[in-house]
């Protein structure tokens, strides 16, 4: 007689997903607000979309990674920060059109459900959701043996939030003479993973545990610190008149991402010395002899969101920042041009 087989000798366990699912629900209900009208468990989340204050209510949304930033959190077995990474990625993302967020779903996929292992990254994911007022609705979460290596699994972020179309910030109001403030990052985000771990593991020899005096911590820690949200900072200057865009500092860095909101007949230069590049910038920049231009399109280079404003309000967004901790750098201005970047 043929014997039974299951779908637990496969190496899909139903009782492992659904102790991760109980895990899950309570960290998932603590998020929850008025506007939430289903539990975790629902084939599908709801939330009101009920905006009396707005005349033009416009939904937006996006989805994020935090790419390779994965690999240093299986080094170091360290699962409850890159949740709160996500979040804040995703938040920044929509941040810059003038969106608050309302709700935030996650996809979680793994070789192997590890309880433990899934409440720690859920754990981040509802403590940044938390920490920007924002709903974690629901989420996926994937045992999908054979495709992804004992210990590993990939996380994604899918975030909803809200503007008023007529205050939605779309780069449509930049000038020449605008001026260009730099708020710093805490690190490398969630950007430039492959090319850091590629410099600090194969080129320097380091690991994950070596303790580096100019970074005062080890490769790892540095490499995990959070990824920045600037919703606290800006999120009451999203509709101030002289504010006129913002950019997410992510892939593509600098050169990348601040063109994506300048109309084409303008650009943007930038004062390379207006700032000091952090510590672990510069040692990737020694250590590979990584070129100013390669630095500046794949990093942060120590500037996590810019800020285009006119120049009238210069002062009075700088002391803003300042009252919310952000200690922001003027960095350039907006010139006539092509709807580039040039360096000073």
């Amino acid at each position: 007689m043929t014997n039974q087989i299951s779908y637990a000798d496969s190496g899909v366990s139903i009782d492992r997903a659904n102790a991760a699912k109980e895990r899950i629900k309570i960290l998932a209900s603590r998020t929850f607000n008025a506007r939430t009208l289903t539990e975790i468990g629902s084939l599908g989340g709801m939330f009101d979309a009920a905006f009396p204050g707005m005349s033009q209510p416009t939904l937006v949304a996006s989805a994020d990674g935090v790419g390779t930033k994965l690999k240093i959190a299986f080094l170091t077995n360290t699962h409850h920060t890159v949740g709160r990474d996500l979040v804040n990625h995703c938040v920044n993302d929509i941040l810059v059109q003038g969106a608050r967020p309302l709700f935030f779903l996650d996809y979680i996929a793994a070789g192997r459900l590890d309880p433990d292992t899934i409440a720690f990254i859920v754990e981040g994911v509802a403590n940044g959701c938390r920490e920007n007022n924002c709903v974690l609705l629901g989420g996926e979460t994937a045992e999908m043996p054979g495709f992804y290596t004992d210990g590993e699994y990939d996380i994604a972020g899918f975030i909803v939030g809200v503007v008023d179309r007529p205050k939605v910030i779309d780069g449509s109001r930049v000038k020449a003479g605008d001026i260009v403030l730099g708020l710093p990052s805490s690190g490398l985000h969630t950007n430039g993973y492959s090319l850091a771990r590629k410099l600090l593991f194969d080129v320097a020899g380091f690991n994950h545990d070596t303790h580096l005096d100019e970074l005062g911590t080890t490769v790892g820690a540095a490499l995990l610190a959070q990824h920045k949200s600037y919703l606290p900072a800006l999120q009451d200057l999203l509709e101030h008149e002289h504010l006129h865009a913002l950019a997410h500092i992510t892939g593509g860095g600098l050169l990348e991402n601040i063109p994506r909101v300048l109309p084409e007949t303008l650009s943007v230069e930038i004062n390379r010395a207006s700032w000091e590049m952090p510590a672990l910038f510069k040692l990737l920049e020694r250590t590979g002899n990584v070129s100013e231009t390669e630095m500046l399109r794949t990093f942060n280079c120590g500037i996590g969101m810019v800020v285009i404003c006119a120049p009238e309000a210069h002062d009075e967004m700088l002391h803003h920042l300042a009252r919310h901790g952000e200690a922001a750098h003027t960095i350039g201005c907006v010139v006539e041009g092509t709807g580039d970047v040039r360096l000073m």
